[in-house]
């Protein structure tokens, strides 16, 4: 049955989902990649679709900014629509020289300071990790199609505008020095713990808009449209 977020029925949606934060995004891949597609969810502009690529089933639907958003449709596909694996596709600011702009970094943990987990079931440690089985997936598709993968984990933040103040090292300095975090995101923290707290999976694949080490910054046209690679490794895995 539908839920107050998302218009599908059972069967609508694919097991296996592709969620960017952004729905034009997620339109975006529907229109390039995939055949046969149609529209499941249009309530409040998070558009979801399901089609077929290389003859396999999958959809791909928006997951909002922030892991309150993240958190609410993804709990609901693991929960109301029967779905066993969500790819997070997104972008993410580098804090390491080593992580360029349009580099394709996959997730093997996600950092937060967020309260997401223990406020959903207790869970109280500030890091929360994928599916190895799905990451490994992962790994092999980009190796087949030749497409260089960085790895390590990531800093999921409640907070986009942060105010630091003038303390040395910075707080993002400490999280890369200390924590080995190599960017920062607003929502893998949440979605990895949705699927663990529900037995189902989740990955994420993240390119480098922008970066705290360097002025390399990319445009919203350019994010809406132009992270082809890490698209690719998630439908090929798919």
């Amino acid at each position: 049955m539908p839920t107050p977020h998302n218009d599908a029925h059972k069967g609508d949606i694919a097991k296996t989902v592709l969620m960017p934060g952004d729905p034009l995004r997620a339109k975006f891949i529907a229109d390039t990649f995939l055949e046969n597609v149609v529209l499941f969810n249009n309530v409040r502009g998070m558009l979801g679709f399901t089609g077929t690529y290389n003859g396999k089933r999958i959809s791909v639907m928006g997951g909002g900014m922030g892991m309150p958003s993240i958190g609410i449709y993804s709990y609901e596909l693991f929960t109301e629509y029967d779905v066993d694996r969500i790819i997070r596709i997104g972008s993410a600011g580098s804090y390491s020289e080593k992580a360029k702009v349009y580099d394709v970094i996959l997730a093997t943990s996600a950092v937060s300071e967020s309260s997401y987990a223990k406020t959903q079931s207790g869970y109280d440690k500030d890091e929360t990790f994928p599916s190895e089985e799905l990451n490994d997936a992962l790994r092999a598709a980009a190796k087949k199609l030749n497409i260089p993968l960085q790895e390590g984990a990531i800093h999921s933040s409640d907070v986009f505008y942060r105010q630091t103040g003038d303390e040395k090292p910075t707080y993002w300095e400490r999280l890369r020095d200390e924590r080995g975090c190599l960017a920062v995101e607003m929502e893998s923290f949440a979605l990895f713990h949705n699927a663990n707290v529900t037995g189902k999976q989740a990955a994420c694949l993240l390119t480098i808009s922008d970066s705290f080490v360097t002025p390399e910054i990319t445009t919203a046209e350019e994010r809406q449209n132009c992270f082809t690679n890490m698209m690719k490794i998630a439908l090929e895995m798919a």
